[in-house]
C-alpha cells in the first residue's frame, strides 16, 4: 500500500504532514533547513519559477510575476473575484467561467500556480522517506464550493498527485486533536490563518463529523480590528449554535452546507 501523505494548502503557508506510525500522531515534514512552513507564494523569475521562501523575497523586486494568496482566485470566475484584484499587484485576466494570471509572456492559472507549491511539498515529503509519494489529501476551507474542490484536485493532479480525499479544515483540525473520540457532541472550531479568520459548527457522533454552519471573514486582507475579533469570537458562536439548533427541529427549517 502507497504512503499516504496530508497537505495543508493555506492561503499564506502551506505543509506537508504524515501519521507516525508507532505513535499514531501526525508529523510535519521539514525542508533541509528545519522550516515546516513553505509560504504559498510563486515567482515567475528570469532565471525559472520560485516557490516558497526564495518567491517571497522577490515580491518587492518582482511584484507583477510573484503571484501570493491564489488560494483566493482557485475556482472562481472573474466576477466573482473582481473587487478583491485591488489588492494583488500581478494582472488578473477573465477566461470562460475561471480566470487567468498573466506573467511575463505567459497566462497560468490559478490551480497551475498552487500545483507549484504542491509540487515542491512533495518533493519535501519524498526526501524525507526516500521513496516516491503519489497520493494525498488536502484540506480545504469548510466553506470551498464545489468549483473549488474540484480546482483543488486539478492542482494535485498537475503536480503529480493522486489526491484520494478532500477534507474540510476544521474537520481536520478536530481529528488533529482527537476529537472523534468523542462520541457525541457540537465543536466550535477558529480558523485564525494568515489571509482568513472563520469559525465552524462540527457536529460529532460516533467518529462522524458534520458541517452545520460557517462563518467569519473569508478575504481578511488587514488586521483583524478589535471590535471584529469581539464580534466573530462572542457573538458568532451564539447566532451559529442557535442555527444548529434549529436545523435540528426538523425539516424545511434550515438546511446545513454539505460536509466534504
Amino acid at each position: 500500500m502507497s504512503r499516504i501523505v496530508g497537505i495543508d494548502l493555506g492561503t499564506t503557508n502551506s505543509l506537508v504532514a504524515y501519521v507516525d506510525e508507532k505513535t499514531g500522531l501526525p508529523r510535519v515534514i521539514p525542508d533541509r533547513d528545519g522550516r515546516t512552513l513553505l509560504p504559498s507564494i510563486v515567482s515567475f523569475a528570469s532565471e525559472g519559477v520560485l516557490v516558497g521562501a526564495a518567491a517571497r523575497r522577490q515580491l518587492v523586486r518582482r511584484p507583477d510575476t510573484t503571484v501570493y494568496s491564489v488560494k483566493r482566485l482557485m475556482g472562481r470566475g472573474y466576477e466573482d473575484v473582481k473587487d478583491e484584484l485591488c489588492y494583488f499587484p500581478f494582472k488578473v485576466l477573465p477566461c470562460e467561467g475561471i480566470v487567468k494570471i498573466q506573467v511575463r509572456d505567459r497566462e497560468v492559472t490559478p490551480p497551475e500556480v498552487s500545483a507549484i507549491v504542491l509540487k515542491s511539498l512533495k518533493e519535501r515529503a519524498e526526501a524525507n522517506f526516500g521513496e516516491p509519494i503519489e497520493k494525498a489529501v488536502i484540506t480545504v476551507p469548510a466553506y470551498f464550493n464545489d468549483s473549488q474542490r474540484q480546482a483543488t484536485k486539478d492542482a494535485g493532479r498537475i503536480a503529480g498527485l493522486d489526491v484520494v480525499r478532500i477534507v474540510n479544515e476544521p474537520t481536520a483540525a478536530s481529528l488533529a486533536y482527537g476529537l472523534q473520540k468523542i462520541r457525541e457532541g457540537v465543536i466550535a472550531v477558529y480558523d485564525l490563518g494568515g489571509g482568513t479568520f472563520d469559525i465552524s459548527i462540527l457536529a460529532i457522533e460516533n467518529g462522524v463529523f458534520e458541517v452545520l454552519a460557517v462563518n467569519g471573514d473569508s478575504a481578511q486582507t488587514a488586521p483583524v480590528r478589535p471590535r471584529t475579533w469581539l464580534e466573530i469570537a462572542v457573538f458568532a458562536p451564539l447566532c451559529l449554535t442557535l442555527r444548529a439548533s434549529r436545523c435540528r427541529a426538523g425539516p424545511g427549517r434550515w438546511r446545513p452546507p454539505p460536509a466534504g
